[in-house]
Order: structure tokens, then C-alpha cells, then sequence
């Protein structure tokens, strides 16, 4: 229908506000635009061939997912993020993937283990041949999948809005795994502990997993606010 000037795919009119803010989204994760950086408007209507209304709800939509933030009267700007804000956002998503694990352990499945199984494979052969990006997000997908797994489709809901920003966060710091075949393997100990349906061993697992994380991470972005 109309092509771009900055490489974004050509876009259909049905859903238009939804497209423009998952290419506004991946550009964001490819680090196409920096932190505090000013998106104007006028020019992404004019790279993706639209009217600026579409791309101001757009924006809107990614800074309910903060990813953006607006200011008055200067539109919209890419958002930055301190450690203290990183590492609420990991409390959160523990205190969501400890009820989700509890909850699993009473449900898991040969389907759903199996499942998650697949992903950990995944996650395996990404961290062999696969970029950082892609490593975050089979990375992400395993951890959904407990969620969505627990049977609480509002927890799958809350997770999500919660992974915009740590996807986004993890990949302002850059390269995150140094050794991304023992980050996929420190999953497997989560995947054992389902196995024994026992919610305290899963729990414990969880805990552990996600604490180690978000010491690194927090600790990373720490580095960068004092660097």
C-alpha cells in the first residue's frame, strides 16, 4: 500500500494503530532509538506513509506498556529507567511467578511438560546460534508459559505488561549473557522442581531462578547510573 523511508514493512489499514505500535515496539527492542530520545511525530507519519493521529495512539499504547513517556506540549519521548524502577518491576514478577508455579504444580500436565520442555530445548539452541534478542525473548516465552500453564489469565495479563518493560530494560544494558548456554540450563533446576508437584519445591525454585537475575541485572544497571 505505501512504503517506508526507514525500513519499517508496509502496513495495512485494518488494525493500523496496533501495527504502527509493534513496529514503533521492535524498533524500540532493536535499540533503533535511544533512551530520553524525542519521537516525532510528524516524521514517523511520514516514514510509515499515515496521518499522525494513528501514530500519536500508537504512542499512547507504548506508553501504557512504559515504554514511552509523554510531556506536555513536547510529545513523546523514549523512556528511561533507573535500578530502583528495574527492580521493582522483578519483585512484581516474583511475586506473579510464585503463585504461578504454586498453582501449576497441582495441574502440571504431560502436555504442559512437554511443552515447557520444548521451550527449554528452544532456549538451548538459541543460546548456540541465536542473537541476544532472541535469547531474551525464548527466555520470556518459558516463563509465560508457566503463567499462562497456571490457569489465571489475569496473571498471563499482568505478566505481559510487566515484560514490556524488562525486555526493554534488559536490552538498554546490551549484552546481557555472557554465557547464554548456562543462563538457558539455569531454567532446568524450575523444570525438576515441577516435576515433583511438590508447590514449596517449585516455589524455592522460582526464587532462586529469578532472584539470581535480577541481582545481575539491577546490579548492571547500578553500574551504569554510576559509570
Amino acid at each position: 500500500m505505501t512504503t517506508t523511508t526507514r525500513g519499517f514493512a508496509t502496513i495495512q489499514q485494518r488494525d493500523l494503530v496496533n501495527q504502527i505500535a509493534d513496529m514503533l515496539t521492535e524498533a524500540l527492542l532493536k535499540g533503533e532509538f535511544a533512551p530520553g530520545m524525542h519521537l516525532a511525530e510528524a516524521q514517523l507519519a511520514r516514514d510509515f506513509g499515515v496521518s499522525r493521529a494513528p501514530v500519536r495512539e500508537a504512542a499512547r499504547l507504548l506508553e501504557s506498556r512504559g515504554m514511552l513517556v509523554s510531556q506536555p506540549r513536547r510529545g513523546f519521548f523514549v523512556r528511561t529507567f533507573n535500578a530502583a524502577e528495574l527492580d521493582d518491576v522483578y519483585d512484581l514478577r516474583l511475586c506473579l511467578e510464585r503463585h504461578a508455579v504454586r498453582l501449576l504444580a497441582d495441574k502440571l500436565t504431560a502436555e504442559m511438560e512437554a511443552s515447557l520442555d520444548a521451550q527449554l530445548e528452544t532456549m538451548r539452541r538459541v543460546a548456540r546460534d541465536g542473537t541476544a534478542v532472541q535469547q531474551i525473548e525464548e527466555d520470556v516465552a518459558f516463563h509465560r508459559r508457566l503463567c499462562e500453564f497456571s490457569g489465571n489469565q489475569r496473571l498471563v495479563r499482568v505478566f505481559d505488561e510487566l515484560c514490556h518493560e524488562m525486555r526493554f530494560c534488559i536490552l538498554l544494558i546490551g549484552q546481557l549473557y555472557d554465557d547464554p548456554a548456562q543462563v538457558a540450563e539455569s531454567h532446568q533446576p524450575v523444570m525438576d522442581a515441577l516435576r515433583t508437584r511438590d508447590p514449596d519445591a517449585c516455589e524455592a525454585a522460582i526464587d532462586y531462578h529469578i532472584g539470581i537475575a535480577q541481582q545481575r541485572v539491577v546490579e548492571m544497571f547500578r553500574e551504569r547510573e554510576t559509570s
